[in-house]
């Protein structure tokens, strides 16, 4: 079972930048790839950004693609998200999700809908002024 707590949100003018942090622990971090949610309010939840496993590749939501960078530390167990760019409707709780297959390469946005464990953090939330 892998334990996901995301930190780093906070309050931030439009065109501000954020850069949110999750530390995994539970099962060996390097092995699987990493997403990134979130969710506003009265909102459904959405896809924001993905990582492999091995960190060779990333996938962005259209909403986000040029301002966020989605990146990784193995050795820290932490994955990342720097947002750039903020603009009042980035506002949401954020939340990270991981693969529920180790060294899974594979990539569609169709994938989003089953390839990850359940979301059970209590995410971060960010707040963009304008």
């Amino acid at each position: 079972q892998v334990q996901l707590v995301e930190s780093g949100g906070g309050l931030v003018q439009a065109g501000g930048s954020l850069r949110l942090s999750c530390k995994a622990s539970g099962r060996a971090f390097s092995m699987y790839g990493m997403g990134w949610f979130r969710q506003a309010p009265e909102k459904e939840r959405e896809f924001v950004a993905h990582i492999s496993w091995s960190g060779d590749s990333t996938h962005y939501a259209d909403s986000v693609k040029g301002r966020f960078t989605i990146s990784r530390d193995n050795a820290k167990n932490t994955v990342y998200l720097q947002m750039n760019s903020l603009k009042p409707e980035d506002t949401a709780r954020y939340y990270c999700a991981a693969d529920s297959r180790p060294y899974d390469s594979t990539w569609s946005l169709a994938s989003v809908g089953y390839r990850y464990l359940e979301i059970r953090g209590q995410g971060t939330l960010v707040t963009v002024s304008s």
